[in-house]
């Protein structure tokens, strides 16, 4: 099976840009590509299946919870542009004195203009937003500490 190409992808966001959908999901053998627009609420699935292609799309990331002295550690999955809130001048996702759920999206990572969803990876409340909104996170960087419930 061929290998979808960045012209391919490209092609593949347009006709989302001019669909009235919100939400794709595209499953071609071993290839799992799932794209949403920002801001629509994501789906809880399992981490998703590296892709052969070297693409980066908006999908729910399960973030690796790492401890620390003050809590634990919720780390970038992946470089990036971090933001604190869904869209310009929104409510950020999460703030310190907030409780979390593992499923609950605490942030989202912008590479190459697609937008992936961090989910906490673990129960309790937000300590501190470590990572600035709109700066570039390298992966492994924390992103926020939780205080595990």
């Amino acid at each position: 099976m061929a290998e979808l190409t960045r012209t391919d992808i490209e092609d593949i966001l347009k006709l989302i840009d001019g669909s009235d959908f919100d939400h794709l999901k595209l499953e071609m053998g071993e290839l799992k590509l799932e794209l949403r627009r920002r801001g629509s609420a994501p789906a809880m699935t399992a981490p998703p299946v590296p892709a052969p292609a070297p693409v980066s799309a908006p999908v729910t990331v399960a973030a690796p919870v790492t401890a620390s002295g003050g809590g634990a550690e919720i780390p970038a999955p992946l470089l990036g542009t971090f933001w604190h809130a869904p869209r310009p001048g929104a409510e950020p996702f999460v703030k310190p004195g907030d409780v979390v759920t593992a499923e609950t999206v605490v942030g989202i990572i912008e590479v190459m203009k697609l937008m992936n969803s961090i989910p906490a990876g673990i129960a309790g409340t937000v300590l501190e937003v470590v990572a600035p909104n709109g700066e570039l996170v390298e992966h492994g960087q924390t992103l926020i500490r939780i205080q595990p419930a």
